[in-house]
C-alpha cells in the first residue's frame, strides 16, 4: 500500500470531552447476556472502508470491514487502525441503520488503534463506558460484539484465557501485551469491544491465531485510555526512533553454532536515513536458522545505550521506554569484537512501509502464527 489518507487534526478539539471512562466496578457484576447486549450495542458501529490500489488494472477496488465503538459524546469512534490507516474513504453504519461518513482523526499502526469522527454525527449517540483492564482475571466471562463476515450485530461470548500475551509476526518497535480469550472473532470483529459481565469495554478486539481455533486477542483498554488523548490532540503517537531491527544475543541458541556473540542486542537491519544509520551501525548480511529462529549474523551488537546494559528482554523495554524524541543518546556497540561508541539525536519514528501492510484490503483480521518470546524487535 503507497498511499496513506491524510490524518485530519482538530486542533479546537476540547481533551475534556466527555469520555466514558470509569473506575473498578463497586461490586461483581453478572448481568445477563440480553441485557449486557441491549446496553453497549447501540454504541456498536460497522465500518467499511475503500482503498484504491493506483498500481492495478483491473481488482483496482478494495474494500476492509470491521467494527467499532462510539466512547464520547461528540461521537468520537474507537477501531483498529488495521481497518483505516491507509484507506481513501471511510463509511460508518450506525446500530439504527443510518449511515454516515468518517474522517480519520488519528491513528496508531503500532498499538493498532485508531480514532474516527463523523463531521455530521447526530447529537446524543449512545456511548460505552470503558473500564479498567487492569482489574480482569483469567477465567472470567466475556462478551464480544461486533460485525463478523458483515453479520451486523453479532454477540458470542466466552472467558479471558490468558492475559499479557506477546504475539508478533512482523516487527515492532514495543511489544504489547494482549488479552487472549476465547470468544469467537472473525474478519469484521476487528476494532469491536470486548466486554466484561458489567458492561464495561475491557478491550478491544485486534486478532486471532491462525491454524488454531476459539484464540482470539484484544488490546487491554487501559492501553487504549493512554492513547485516545494523543491521538485526538496530535493524529499520532509520537514515538521514539533509533531505526534498528534485530534480536537480543540468546547465547544457547547461538551455542549451537559455537559463535562467539557479546552480549547485547543484535542489529540484523538498518532503516535507511534513520538516526542509526547516520550514526553508522550496520546491519547483517549472513542469514542462518537455529533451533527454528532466524538470525542475520554480521551486525553490530548494541551492549549500551546510556551506560545502560542491554541484557534483558525487560531491560530493551525498559531503555526503549527511556527514549524521548531529540534526546542525545550515547551507544556503545561491538563490531567484529572491536568495542566501538556513537552518539547521535533520536528522532520521531515515520510512518514504515511495515505499518502500511499493517492493513489488509480484504478486511481480514491480523493472524499469527507465532506465539513465543524471542521475537524480532525495532527501536
Amino acid at each position: 500500500m503507497n498511499k496513506t489518507i491524510a490524518l485530519v487534526i482538530f486542533v479546537g478539539f476540547l481533551l475534556t470531552s466527555s469520555i466514558g471512562i470509569s473506575g473498578a466496578a463497586a461490586g461483581p457484576c453478572n448481568k445477563p447476556l440480553p441485557e449486557l447486549f441491549n446496553q453497549v450495542s447501540p454504541a456498536v458501529v460497522f465500518i467499511y472502508a475503500i482503498y484504491i490500489d493506483p498500481f492495478k488494472l483491473n481488482n483496482r477496488v478494495n474494500m476492509a470491514i470491521g467494527s467499532g465503538v462510539i466512547f464520547d459524546d461528540e461521537g468520537l469512534i474507537l477501531t483498529n487502525s488495521h481497518v483505516v490507516f491507509g484507506r481513501q474513504a471511510i463509511f460508518v453504519t450506525l446500530d439504527d441503520g443510518r449511515k454516515f461518513p468518517a474522517l480519520l482523526l488519528g491513528a496508531d499502526p503500532i498499538s493498532d488503534l485508531a480514532i474516527l469522527k463523523m463531521p455530521n454525527a447526530p447529537k446524543d449517540l449512545p456511548k460505552v463506558v470503558l473500564g479498567d483492564s487492569s482489574k480482569i482475571q483469567i477465567g472470567e466471562e466475556v462478551i464480544a460484539i461486533g460485525n463478523p463476515l458483515e453479520l451486523e450485530q453479532t454477540l458470542t461470548r466466552g472467558v479471558i484465557s490468558g492475559l499479557n500475551r506477546i504475539i508478533q509476526e512482523n516487527q515492532m518497535p514495543l511489544v504489547l501485551p494482549l488479552i487472549q480469550m476465547d470468544a469467537a472473532i472473525n474478519p469484521g470483529n476487528s476494532g469491536g469491544p470486548l466486554v466484561n459481565l458489567c458492561g464495561e469495554v475491557i478491550g478491544i478486539n485486534t486478532a486471532t491465531m491462525s491454524e488454531a481455533q476459539n484464540i482470539g486477542f484484544a488490546i487491554p483498554i487501559n492501553l487504549a485510555k493512554k492513547t485516545i488523548p494523543e491521538l485526538i490532540k496530535e493524529g499520532r503517537v509520537i514515538r521514539p526512533w533509533v531505526g534498528v531491527h534485530g534480536k537480543l544475543v540468546e547465547k544457547e541458541a547461538l551455542a549451537i553454532l559455537n559463535v562467539p556473540l557479546t552480549d547485547g542486542f543484535l542489529i540484523e537491519t538498518v532503516e535507511p536515513g534513520s538516526p542509526a544509520q547516520k550514526a553508522g551501525l550496520r546491519g547483517g548480511e549472513l542469514p542462518v536458522m537455529v533451533a527454528g529462529l532466524e538470525i542475520l549474523l554480521g551486525g553490530d551488537i548494541i551492549t549500551q545505550i546510556n551506560e545502560m546494559a542491554i541484557d534483558s528482554p525487560e531491560m530493551v523495554v525498559k531503555i526503549y521506554r527511556s527514549l524521548k524524541v531529540g534526546e542525545k543518546i550515547a551507544i556503545t556497540y561491538s563490531r567484529m569484537g572491536k568495542k566501538m561508541e556513537a552518539e547521535f539525536i533520536i528522532s520521531e519514528r515515520p510512518i514504515l512501509p511495515s505499518d502500511l501492510l499493517s492493513g489488509t484490503s480484504s478486511g481480514l483480521m491480523p493472524q499469527s502464527k507465532r506465539l513465543r518470546p524471542g521475537l524480532p524487535l525495532s527501536w
